[in-house]
């Protein structure tokens, strides 16, 4: 289904789960990540969720796929003024539930300190219940609802302050 999107590193040998550079060839199997990800929530959104239809070839330039080592999920995110923004995070289905998802959030945690940010935003669906769920357990907050582009939103947000990580699992 994905080609050979994660070979040629070291990391996709050793099956160690890693991080690349999404690139626009890789848009093909962005979208089958997207597709297989968010497929569950069409019948309760009541449409296809935005992230589905993102124009993946022009995305890649600020997405990290993971890698593990075939292609599992992937990470889009970009500075928005004084935080990291977090667009979109997608996992295959069979790879939920085994830290990967944690994975990609300590990744964008690490990008957003890396780039000198002290906050991460974020929003994801209001019918998206096990995210409205799992973002707190990550230490974020919620910060507004709003309806955008016809989706029901809520916002969220995390300071990142002083050396303080993602919360530890329960």
């Amino acid at each position: 289904m994905f080609g050979r999107a994660c070979f040629g590193t070291i990391a996709a040998v050793t099956q160690e789960p890693h991080f690349r550079q999404a690139r626009p060839a890789d848009a093909g199997t962005l979208r089958a990540i997207a597709e297989a990800a968010f497929a569950p929530y069409v019948a309760r959104i009541g449409r296809r969720p935005a992230p589905m239809d993102a124009d993946f070839a022009a995305v890649a330039a600020h997405t990290l796929l993971l890698c593990a080592p075939e292609p599992a999920g992937y990470l889009t995110f970009f500075r928005r003024r004084d935080a990291l923004f977090v667009e979109t995070v997608a996992l295959l289905p069979g790879r939920q539930g085994r830290g990967f998802g944690r994975l990609l959030m300590e990744r964008a945690e690490a990008e957003a300190r890396a780039a000198g940010l002290t906050r991460i935003v974020l929003y994801t669906n209001a019918r998206m219940t096990e995210n409205l769920a799992w973002y707190p357990r990550l230490g974020f907050r919620e910060t507004g609802r709003a309806t955008e582009e016809g989706f029901d939103r809520v916002m969220f947000a995390r300071e990142l302050d002083g050396s303080e990580n993602l919360p530890k699992p329960a």
